[in-house]
């Protein structure tokens, strides 16, 4: 009898200390919190981030707010609720990745300094983020959730798939979570569990459904590909770079209606 009470509360305690861990949305304090187990939780924390988002798009809207603010609104929104968590991972990457010595790269990522090639990436990241939304007209709110969903489910798909080239490391800890495929299956059946629920309201959303689950799932593979391809491996930092180019590219994709 008291199994599934306490499964419940730890389920509860992870959902917190993920979102903890992933965003800046203020949580009440909780004692002995465990953030060994967040990266399991970090689609669904994809989902809230989107759903927060999309909330904010449709209030906006019913403002009047025209829409090249309001995309720029939301995309500071999203950086805002992140706390620039993957931003600045994926900062860091494009400075890592723009030192030609492969032994330096390492190195350069793990400088806090922000280099040239980090600032054009952050601006590059924004900037197709903000006017991919500007085109997207309709589902706006579907299409954020599952932009944040599926980038995160590329997180863990790296952790699962790919070395971590550090013996310590602010991401190092994932790879205890994230063990095999098997972890990262019920995240992947969450998020198409997202399009399933947009077939149940319309029809109409068939193809859009099957386009948001390939082009999610197919640029969340691809982009861990790519980051481990360049350097033999992941860091915490091409983890937060999965997230965002994923967001991105699959934004721009989605343009396309």
């Amino acid at each position: 009898m008291n199994f599934p009470y306490q499964w419940c509360k730890n389920q509860a305690l992870n959902t917190v200390a993920s979102i903890i861990f992933y965003t800046s949305i203020p949580m009440p304090y909780v004692e002995n919190l465990k953030f060994d187990q967040v990266a399991r939780f970090a689609p669904a924390i994809g989902l809230i981030i989107g759903g927060i988002l999309g909330l904010f798009d449709i209030v906006a809207n019913f403002l009047e707010i025209p829409v090249f603010t309001r995309s720029a609104l939301v995309v500071v929104s999203w950086i805002a609720i992140t706390g620039g968590l993957h931003l600045d991972g994926a900062m860091d990457t494009a400075d890592g990745l723009a030192v030609m010595d492969q032994e330096r790269r390492l190195e350069v990522m793990s400088d806090s300094a922000t280099g040239a090639f980090g600032a054009m990436a952050a601006i590059i990241l924004v900037l197709l983020k903000t006017v991919a939304l500007i085109d997207i007209q309709e589902n706006r709110w579907l299409i954020l959730m599952a932009a944040c969903g599926w980038a995160r489910w590329g997180q863990i798909l790296a952790i699962a798939r790919y070395d971590y080239l550090k013996p310590t490391g602010k991401g190092a800890f994932h790879k205890q979570a994230i063990r095999s495929y098997k972890d990262v299956l019920p995240s992947v059946l969450l998020l198409l569990s997202l399009s399933a629920v947009m077939l149940l309201l319309d029809q109409y959303y068939l193809l859009l459904a099957i386009a948001i689950a390939l082009t999610g799932s197919t640029f969340a593979f691809l982009t861990g590909a790519w980051f481990n391809h360049k350097l033999g491996g992941h860091t915490g930092d091409t983890y937060g770079a999965v997230v965002e180019w994923t967001e991105a590219l699959f934004l721009c994709v989605m343009t396309i209606q």
